[in-house]
């Protein structure tokens, strides 16, 4: 990972972009994996990957960002300008304007099966779109949009690993079930990242969604993983019943949430919560919808 500090980006605003040389530069509270980001003033921020593995998506999503704006009922990030590699920094990066909202996991009080319901239909709206400004899914998207037998190696390895700490059995029967189908229709858009920390919401309601770095055209399959990531109960069933689509590419959702808690409890993924990924692991072993 590339050491990426608030002296750095002012740093590289002063030089690239002077007219944003005089906005106070502070690193927002939770960053991602894939990026840092850093406000600039009240209205903007900058998005610098932290990884060579990462930069690919900086002019992938700002194509799409310029697709996407305004043909969605909420919210998506606006790309003010694309920043060039420096030295202290070997990769493009971009200035955008801030989006207000609270994360979906930190929004105290917010009724869960709106939410669900919200997202749902965002999700469907984004599958109806035209597909041209998209890429297909493959390494770009880190595979998202693509069968999720392209993970198959890291399930068994987990499945050997974990033996002694989890149903294995259990998950080697759910793994089986979400990859004996495939997405038999016309590629459509999928996020590729639909989790708490990029779903912003205000007033109780899904105002934004952000980071569509692993973005593509493709099976849709692995937008629905926040079905067991992170609704339960009724809402789980509210966002199913929203955004539609048949058993069998739920079955491959919830291999998707199967794989990454897996992966993540062997190590063999980015450091999440252990916790977190042991309480989504028991949801997917006990969800009955599919």
């Amino acid at each position: 990972m590339i050491e990426i500090d608030e002296a750095l980006v002012a740093g590289l605003v002063a030089d690239q972009f002077p007219r944003w040389s005089g906005l106070p530069v502070r690193a927002v509270p939770r960053q991602g994996w894939d990026n840092r980001t850093f406000r600039l003033g009240d209205e903007l921020c900058a998005r610098l990957p932290s990884a060579d593995g990462y930069a690919a998506a900086v002019a992938k999503e700002e194509r799409a960002l310029r697709f996407l704006a305004g043909r969605l009922d909420v919210a998506v990030p606006e790309v003010l300008a694309i920043g060039a590699p420096a030295d202290g920094y070997p990769l493009p990066w971009s200035v955008r304007r801030w989006l207000p909202g609270t994360t979906m996991d930190t929004a105290a009080g917010a009724d869960q099966i709106a939410l669900a319901r919200d997202l749902g239909a965002v999700l469907t709206t984004l599958r109806s779109l035209p597909t041209g400004a998209g890429r297909a899914a493959g390494r770009h998207s880190f595979y998202r949009g693509c069968h999720p037998g392209a993970y198959g190696d890291e399930v068994q390895v987990a499945l050997e690993l974990l033996r002694d700490e989890i149903d294995a059995a259990a998950c080697a029967e759910i793994w089986l079930r979400a990859t004996t189908s495939v997405w038999t229709s016309a590629p459509v858009w999928f996020h590729g990242d639909v989790a708490v920390g990029n779903l912003l919401v205000e007033r109780g309601r899904l105002s934004a969604l952000i980071d569509f770095g692993t973005c593509g055209v493709g099976d849709p399959a692995s937008d629905l993983a926040i079905a067991w990531t992170h609704f339960t109960g009724d809402a789980r069933t509210a966002f199913r019943e929203a955004a539609g689509l048949d058993d069998a590419t739920w079955r491959r959702a919830r291999g998707w949430a199967l794989w990454k808690a897996l992966a993540t409890l062997s190590g063999q993924s980015s450091p999440d919560a252990e916790g977190a990924q042991r309480r989504i692991l028991a949801e997917v072993l006990a969800d009955p919808l599919v």
